[in-house]
């Protein structure tokens, strides 16, 4: 459980130190709802409430967290399977989805990788060749991984085509295919998310 007060948490949402007008009424409901005794559940960030004493705490989030790294050109592939993961009870995490108005957006994403239980790359054509967020989000997912157990799941790559995958990652990690048809792949990835076998069932 982590304790902040209200300007730790001001800084945590809104890095740039410098409100909008939209910045200051998020910050404001949010401030209203905590003080109502509601819990408020922040994407990458975690459960956020109000102690007895009127601090603000955030807990890890009870839903496990999986950071999706994408290229851009990818997003509505990778946008069904952000849908497909939170209707089964995770907390996926994709900068097009949970990123605040104001973020400080490098810091959004490092922050979201490091407090990620599983990271999953969505490989394909474009993103296993181009230059950009892609490879730097790889490499640091990387660093992470070399912190954790040895046999712990934390990298959990698919493939969206047929693409090459870096050999730094696939001469130790197996990826899973999403096509030519999703389901098979995305009943895989569910089976290495949740750490147990699950039953075959129909998959939109």
């Amino acid at each position: 459980m982590i304790s902040l007060d209200e300007e730790d948490l001001r800084e945590l949402l809104f890095p740039s130190g410098s409100l909008s007008q939209l910045e200051a009424k998020l910050a404001e409901l949010l401030n209203e709802t905590l003080g109502h005794g509601e819990l408020v559940h922040l994407e990458g960030i975690g459960i956020v409430s109000l102690d007895d004493r009127g601090a603000i705490r955030i807990a890890p989030s009870p839903r496990p967290r999986v950071f999706l790294a994408y290229a851009v050109e990818d997003l509505p592939r990778v946008h069904a399977i952000y849908r497909f993961l939170k209707a089964r009870g995770f907390d996926p995490w994709m900068d097009a989805e949970c990123i605040l108005p104001g973020q400080n957006w490098p810091r959004a994403i490092e922050r979201a990788i490091e407090s990620a239980d599983f990271v999953v790359p969505c490989f394909s054509r474009v993103s296993a060749s181009k230059r950009g967020y892609f490879q730097a989000e790889l490499r640091l997912t990387l660093e992470f991984a070399r912190l954790r157990p040895m046999d712990e799941t934390y990298l959990a790559p698919v493939r969206l085509e047929p693409c090459p995958v870096p050999r730094s990652i696939q001469k130790h990690t197996q990826y899973v295919d999403l096509f030519p048809e999703p389901a098979p792949g995305l009943r895989k990835l569910l089976k290495t998310l949740r750490g147990k076998p699950i039953p075959a069932s129909p998959l939109p």
